[in-house]
């Protein structure tokens, strides 16, 4: 696993409180939905250290956009909630339109602190990556519920699961703190829904050989507006969508690794039937028709973890054939 970068191996940070150079060099990009009670602050301290805060108000029903211009912000109003991917994304668009550097982005509800917005974004203003990912399980610094350490974890070994290349493993692959680089905004050419974002962008940018890192940053869970959705299905929903993109980078793991399993159990049944009949006369049928079927089931997923295997080494190779993005 990558080693995390901490704040004082670096001696940029100083480079973000900078007077403005002739060319933008940081932004930061905050979604928001309702967040009316705590954007403006959130604002007020990120112009601090960005550039440019960049407010997407992800069809909003309270005055979050009006507050959020009222504070400084580049206010995008998305016409109706699309979810964090899509206004990210928007955020993302209008960063890169504007000719920034390194973009860093932070949820708009006060849980992120934007004072660590010079520890999170300095490796990418140093050039020694291209996403920095703020991990809570780094240095614990508030109390996390013991709920999302473990949902965390799950979600956390699936997600490197996912990454096909490089030896860049997170610690927090959920976390909506992080900064991007230049290259890394060029290279935001994967599809996303909702609070998938965050685990479809580490597992996209690895096998484009995009530099990873982490540091430390602390949370706190007591804003205003705790879960915009249930913990329970929001979890479910991304780690659905990592294994389905398991199956689609990594078919060998997610269909042929089952598949031996399933007919080891099979054929353990069949001799355990026979064996059985041999010794005592008796056929148990319910058993063997169950290894038989649970035989028949493991092999068509071997095959098909092979046939799909193959189809991504080829897919891959003519990809690499057409040069690199």
């Amino acid at each position: 696993m990558m080693q995390p970068v901490t704040p004082q191996s670096l001696s940029c940070p100083e480079s973000v409180h900078a007077a403005p150079s002739p060319e933008p060099a940081l932004a930061a990009v905050i979604p928001a939905y309702n967040e009316g009670l705590v954007i403006g602050s959130v604002v007020l301290q990120a112009r601090q250290y960005a550039d440019q805060v960049i407010v997407v108000d992800d069809g909003s029903s309270d005055r979050t956009a009006a507050i959020a211009r009222l504070a400084g912000a580049d206010v995008i109003e998305m016409p109706e909630n699309g979810g964090k991917a899509k206004a990210m994304m928007a955020g993302f668009a209008r960063a890169r339109a504007l000719g920034y550097e390194a973009v860093v982005m932070l949820d708009g509800d006060g849980q992120h602190n934007p004072d660590e917005i010079p520890a999170v974004a300095a490796p990418v203003l140093a050039g020694v990556a291209d996403l920095v990912i703020g991990s809570r399980f780094l240095d614990v610094k508030a109390k996390i519920p013991a709920y999302r350490r473990a949902g965390q974890t799950v979600l956390n070994g699936f997600t490197n699961l996912s990454v096909d290349g490089g030896s860049f493993a997170t610690t927090d692959s959920q976390s909506g703190f992080r900064a991007l680089s230049r290259r890394a905004l060029e290279n935001l050419t994967f599809s996303s829904e909702g609070y998938n974002i965050e685990s479809d962008m580490i597992a996209h940018f690895a096998p484009l050989g995009l530099a990873m890192a982490e540091v430390p940053i602390s949370v706190t869970y007591d804003v205003p507006h705790k879960h915009k959705k249930n913990p329970v299905s929001h979890g479910f929903g991304v780690l659905a969508r990592i294994v389905g993109l398991i199956g689609y980078k990594r078919p060998l793991l997610s269909f042929g690794i089952p598949g031996a399993l399933i007919t080891l159990f099979g054929i353990g049944a069949e001799i355990y039937t026979f064996s059985e009949f041999y010794r005592t006369a008796q056929f148990h049928y319910i058993v063997f028709t169950g290894g038989f079927a649970a035989l028949i089931l493991g092999l068509l997923l071997v095959t098909s973890g092979l046939i799909l295997n193959s189809l991504v080494i080829i897919t891959r190779s003519s990809a690499a054939g057409r040069g690199p993005l």
